[in-house]
C-alpha cells in the first residue's frame, strides 16, 4: 500500500501547495517519486520522531498539510504524547502514516510489530482512523480524506500487489464496504489482513458455508449504523486483524454489540497474547497466532458448531 499511497499522494500534491512529506529517516525505496518531484517540500528529520510530529504541528499551524511517514510502532507509540498534545488537541490537520501493521515487518521482531496503535489512536475522539485493506482502497482513501480538517492517522500495509476481491477501491468514511454475501455468518476485517479473511471463505464455501465479508475501513469515526444493521441480521460474527485483541476492531464491534443490544455470538480473531520471542514471515505468524486463512476458516466451523449445539 505505501507505493500506492506515495504516487497517489505525489499526484495531490502537484494540485495542492500545502502538502508536505516528513520521514523519521525511513521510506527509502518508496519516498523516492515525491521527494525528487518537491525536494522543497520534503523533509528527513532523522530518527526523531517526536520532533517530527513537532515540526509538522507548526507547519500545520502556519496552514500546511504534513504527512509524517513511519513504520508503525515509530510512527503511533514514540511520539504519542506529542500527537495528543499537538494535532488532537488544536485540531491541526496533521497526517501519521504508519506502514506495517500488525506482523509485516516480522523479521525484525517484536519491537517493530505494529499491535496497539488502533487502540491508543482510537482512544482519541478528536482524531480521524483509516486503515485500508489493500492498495486500491489505499488511494481512494486518501484521495477522499487527505484534505479533511483535523488530524487523521493511516494505517497501511506494506503490499502493493495483493488486493482483496469484490473490494475495488470502495472507501468511504463512516462507512464499511460489504464484499461478499452469505448468511450464515459475518466476518468483519480490519487492514491487509482481509486477504486472509476472504481466501478462508473461499474454503468454508467448498464446505457448503457461505459467509458475509466486510471490510472496515474506518474506524473513527466508526461505521455506527452499517454495523448495526449487519450484526442485527447474524447470530454469529468474527472479526478479524492482525492487532490485539483488545482495543482494535474486536473491541469495537463488542461496543456496538453492547450498547446496541445486539444478539449475536462474536468471536475475536486477533492476537491475543505478548510475543514470546520466536519471530518469523508475516505467513507464519500469521499461523502462529491463529489468523492465517486456514485457521481463520477452522474457527468459523468450531463457531458455528458452537452456536448450533
Amino acid at each position: 500500500m505505501r507505493g500506492a499511497f506515495i504516487r497517489t499522494l505525489t499526484r495531490l500534491a502537484k494540485n495542492d501547495q500545502r502538502i508536505f512529506l516528513l520521514t523519521g529517516d525511513l521510506g527509502y525505496m518508496a519516498l523516492e517519486p515525491f521527494a525528487e518531484e518537491f525536494p522543497e517540500r520534503f523533509i528527513n528529520v532523522g530518527v526523531a520522531e517526536q520532533n517530527m510530529v513537532g515540526a509538522a504541528t507548526g507547519l500545520a499551524e502556519a496552514g500546511l498539510i504534513p504527512f509524517c511517514y513511519s513504520i508503525v510502532t515509530f510512527a503511533s507509540l514514540r511520539p504519542y504524547e506529542f500527537i495528543r498534545n499537538g494535532p488532537i488537541l488544536h485540531q491541526f490537520p496533521v497526517r501519521i502514516i504508519g506502514v506495517g501493521g500488525g506482523v509485516e515487518y516480522g523479521h525484525n521482531g517484536a519491537t517493530h510489530y505494529g499491535l496497539e496503535d488502533v487502540a491508543v489512536m482510537r482512544a482519541q475522539p478528536g482524531i480521524t482512523l483509516v486503515a485500508p485493506a489493500d492498495h486500491t482502497q489505499t488511494v481512494t482513501a486518501l484521495e477522499k480524506t487527505y484534505d479533511l480538517p483535523g488530524p487523521i492517522y493511516y494505517r497501511l500495509g506494506k503490499d502493493d500487489r495483493i488486493t482483496v476481491p469484490g473490494l475495488d477501491g470502495l472507501f468511504e468514511l463512516g462507512r464499511c464496504q460489504t464484499i461478499r454475501e452469505g448468511k450464515d455468518l459475518l466476518i468483519l476485517a480490519m487492514g491487509s489482513i482481509a486477504y486472509e479473511a476472504a481466501t478462508a471463505i473461499d474454503a468454508l464455501k467448498k464446505d457448503g458455508i457461505n459467509c458475509s465479508l466486510a471490510i472496515v475501513a474506518s474506524l473513527n469515526p466508526a461505521p455506527t449504523a452499517d454495523l448495526v444493521d449487519l450484526l442485527s441480521r447474524f447470530r454469529r460474527v468474527m472479526t478479524v486483524e492482525a492487532h490485539y485483541e483488545n482495543g482494535g476492531l474486536g473491541s469495537l464491534v463488542s461496543e456496538t454489540v453492547a450498547e446496541f443490544d445486539l444478539r449475536c455470538k462474536l468471536t475475536r480473531c486477533a492476537i491475543k497474547s505478548t510475543p514470546d520471542g520466536l519471530t518469523g514471515s508475516q505467513q507464519y505468524l500469521y499461523e502462529k497466532h491463529g489468523l492465517s486463512a486456514q485457521r481463520l476458516a477452522a474457527q468459523a466451523r468450531d463457531l458455528l458448531c458452537e452456536v448450533l449445539v
